[in-house]
């Protein structure tokens, strides 16, 4: 199986590379600090109580870039670098994760349709790759197991093209809002831009990776079929 060796070892090396990008310029930016002295925190609780979201809460979690936010319990989980600084970086995650809130609470629909397939992909993705592995051993004896494992594969591969635009969205609005609020200038915007873009960029890789490893799996059951 030379060829999916070959697929993972090009989207690790890229992956590492983006993932190591996006630290630098986490780590450049948080040295930035905010013209207006704002905190990540307080940046969060501005922009969620200015889109009229006051049933969302904004906590401090442990580790670094572990910013996200929870549907389920309606939290903006911010790390201690974001929740507690004061820097561009703060500002352009802390705003980011409460795009997502926003978009929740306007019912944004490729939210939705992601927040759907989760509980599906959280059952699936325990037996995937045990599915796949069966599969190719019984190529040659029948084709169902590794089907099966393909049409789970793709439903995967879907989860990470819907993350997408919800990504970029969440961006998108993060970046109006703190220019129109002014909470950041003309020079931090531009960086703020820039970190939020690398971020989306792993989100990127991830789904291109796993197109291309969907592929692989079909061309091998593709050639199970014309040797039935």
């Amino acid at each position: 199986m030379p060829g999916i060796w070959i697929i993972f070892i090009i989207f690790a090396l890229l992956s590492a590379g983006v993932s190591w990008r996006l630290r630098s310029k986490f780590n450049e930016y948080s040295q930035i600090g905010l013209t207006n002295g704002l905190s990540g925190k307080e940046i969060a609780e501005r922009m969620l109580n200015e889109n009229n979201i006051y049933d969302v809460r904004v906590l401090s979690v442990e580790g670094m870039l572990t910013d996200h936010y929870n549907p389920q319990d309606k939290t903006v989980n911010l790390s201690a670098d974001v929740y507690y600084g004061r820097s561009v970086a703060a500002a352009a995650v802390a705003a980011h994760e409460c795009g997502h809130a926003v978009q929740h609470a306007t019912a944004y629909g490729p939210l939705k349709f992601r927040s759907a397939m989760v509980p599906f992909l959280t059952v699936s993705s325990s037996y995937l790759q045990w599915i796949i592995l069966i599969g190719i051993l019984l190529i040659n004896t029948t084709i169902i197991p590794l089907a099966i494992g393909v049409a789970l594969f793709a439903v995967t591969t879907l989860f990470s093209f819907v993350t997408l635009p919800v990504e970029f969205d969440a961006s998108r609005r993060a970046l109006a809002w703190v220019q129109n609020r002014n909470i950041v200038n003309q020079r931090e915007y531009g960086f703020a831009k820039d970190a939020l873009w690398w971020a989306a960029m792993t989100y990127v890789v991830a789904a291109l990776g796993s197109l291309a490893t969907l592929l692989y799996y079909a061309s091998l059951l593709m050639g199970g079929r014309r040797s039935d």
